[in-house]
């Protein structure tokens, strides 16, 4: 090859990898790397799976008409198979149990430990628009989006308007995107305007539709393999893997909601 040749082969390739670098996915990925999207996420469905999945349990008591558990709710979170729910089902105590288990100091310690899970994800809001940490008398947010995260999935799990109809799906999307749009306002203290957020909060719900489908494809078929393989403790690692993709789907939602109000801007 000429000299020329090889000259202009490399400045092609110089071109392309600058333009990526500078369009919307190699900022997104830089970004991302920076906000260690990979870690935060692991952090979350630890604390997930160690203080909400509990507190949920606790609080599947209050459905006793229905009889859903929180193995079933998170089963149709997940949006696995009947088979694969069953499987799901072994791992978590049945409502009534629960409540003949539960105690006030056990579900007060759940309670302080479940807040570390807002602290984690006020955290990772905080990266993704640059601010500098909330004060520590801002703790008490932590506490009220803990009440309503809870109370709102509670809700969620013991209706089902998304199979109705067209326009009770519509209104369970929308009560979600209101969810995340709060709770970016709220976790950092109202330091970023409703207009910012809303990007924000819509890319988490579309990111939570695409998990349930690759859930539903996935997930749904390894849940039944990894129980017959490695009983209880692989439907364990396939939830906490669920986890985890809800975690970048959290944080990764936030951070394309800024992404797109930069190009906005730009």
């Amino acid at each position: 090859m000429k000299a020329s040749d090889a000259a202009g082969h490399s400045s092609l390739f110089g071109r392309l990898r600058r333009g990526m670098r500078r369009s919307p996915v190699g900022r997104g990925w830089r970004r991302g790397r920076e906000l260690e999207l990979g870690s935060r996420s692991l952090g979350f469905a630890a604390l997930g799976f160690l203080t909400l999945v509990p507190l949920l349990i606790v609080v599947s008591v209050g459905d006793p008409t229905h009889g859903r558990g929180f193995a079933q709710w998170l089963g149709e979170g997940i949006g696995v198979s009947t088979t694969s729910s069953e499987q799901i089902g072994q791992l978590f105590t049945r409502p009534g149990q629960a409540a003949r288990t539960t105690t006030a100091f056990g579900l007060a310690t759940l309670a302080v430990f479940g807040l570390s899970l807002g602290s984690a994800v006020q955290t990772g809001y905080e990266r993704v628009w640059e601010l500098s940490p909330a004060r520590w008398y801002a703790r008490w947010r932590h506490v009220l989006w803990l009440v309503v995260l809870v109370g709102y999935l509670f809700m969620s799990a013991t209706t089902t308007l998304w199979r109705q109809s067209l326009a009770l799906t519509s209104a369970a999307l929308l009560s979600a995107v209101l969810f995340f749009w709060w709770s970016q306002r709220m976790l950092l203290g109202g330091r970023v305007g409703w207009g910012a957020l809303l990007p924000g909060a819509v890319a988490t719900m579309i990111g939570l539709i695409g998990l349930r489908g690759f859930s539903r494809l996935v997930f749904s078929p390894l849940i039944a393999s990894s129980a017959v393989t490695y009983g209880a403790i692989g439907t364990v690692l396939v939830v906490q893997s669920w986890l985890v993709g809800v975690g970048v789907v959290v944080f990764g939602g936030a951070l394309v909601g800024r992404l797109v109000l930069q190009h906005r801007h730009r």
